[in-house]
């Protein structure tokens, strides 16, 4: 990658728009990942094989697979769009491989208590569960990316130790991930701790494989982002119009907006090959599809 390219994960589809009152049908999000795609979004998040039962926003993730899949095939979808899917266990990861999917991700906390309230299990159980996914992986060619929530604060014990974070992102690089985007689950994390944390962690786990995934509750994302940046951080997590938040992380909003990190990135001439007014008229669709408006500074403008 060069210097000033910046590569940004789109996360509306699936972290967006879990926690939406609104659940989308399929073809509304075949159509949403289609508008993303040609805004330039190469990188789409676009669903999670969890159980329907608790997260049914996520319902339907194989079809649209599926349906993705022959888009690409037929070129309404460009071939070099990567899609990705969530999976939280074997399970999940022979629904997702029976999908076709050329990625998946897998995530864990920082947080013992946030585990057992996200995924039902202890830190070191989520590991656990990861080794079969790995394998499954491994058989299969399947890329697989790692998230580790909760990095900088959690709802239920507060303050986590940094030390602990840069221990488990190291434990998630040597289980084979190729990439691990370190969370601001809850929004609370401010440029010194960004400056001091990220500074540690390029020190365990190579830069090109570190990612930067914040929410912005308290409107501190993009300083954030732009401090990660300034410490070789290349890769960022956002969702269109700022969409989403976590059902298990109380008081959380969404992720940091597509449209206002490109703006920023537009201004700093780094390059991420998105179209910032494509991404404004995907933002006025997505406002009607969910019926309220979306947080996005830039893409009300």
């Amino acid at each position: 990658m060069k210097k000033n390219s910046v590569t940004i994960v789109e996360m509306g589809v699936r972290d967006g728009l879990q926690n939406e009152k609104v659940i989308l049908d399929v073809d509304t999000r075949v159509e949403f990942i289609t508008r993303l795609s040609e805004a330039g979004l190469k990188r789409i998040e676009v669903g999670s094989f969890v159980s329907p039962k608790w997260v049914p926003q996520m319902a339907g993730t194989a079809d649209i697979l599926s349906k993705t899949q022959q888009l690409q095939k037929t070129g309404v979808i460009g071939k070099k769009i990567e899609m990705s899917v969530l999976v939280p266990n074997e399970q999940g990861m022979r629904e997702a491989i029976q999908s076709g999917v050329k990625e998946i991700a897998i995530f864990a906390s920082c947080s013992e208590t946030f585990s057992k309230k996200n995924i039902n299990c202890s830190i070191d159980e989520s590991f656990k569960r990861f080794g079969p996914v790995m394998i499954l992986a491994k058989k299969h060619k399947i890329k697989v990316r790692g998230y580790l929530s909760a990095c900088f604060g959690c709802p239920y014990e507060g303050k986590i130790s940094e030390a602990k974070v840069v221990k488990l992102a190291q434990r998630m690089h040597k289980l084979g991930v190729y990439e691990v985007s370190i969370g601001d689950t809850i929004g609370i994390a401010h440029v010194g701790q960004v400056r001091t944390l990220f500074k540690k962690l390029k020190k365990a786990v190579p830069l090109a494989k570190i990612a930067g995934h914040f929410h912005d509750t308290r409107g501190q994302a993009l300083a954030n982002i732009l401090a990660a940046y300034d410490l070789g951080v290349r890769i960022f997590d956002t969702s269109l119009g700022g969409l989403g938040g976590c059902p298990y992380a109380p008081g959380a909003t969404g992720n940091v907006a597509t449209e206002d990190v490109v703006y920023m990135f537009n201004g700093l001439k780094a390059k991420t090959s998105i179209d910032l007014i494509k991404l404004k008229t995907i933002n006025s669709w997505m406002t009607n599809k969910i019926q309220h408006p979306l947080p996005s500074k830039a893409g009300k403008v």
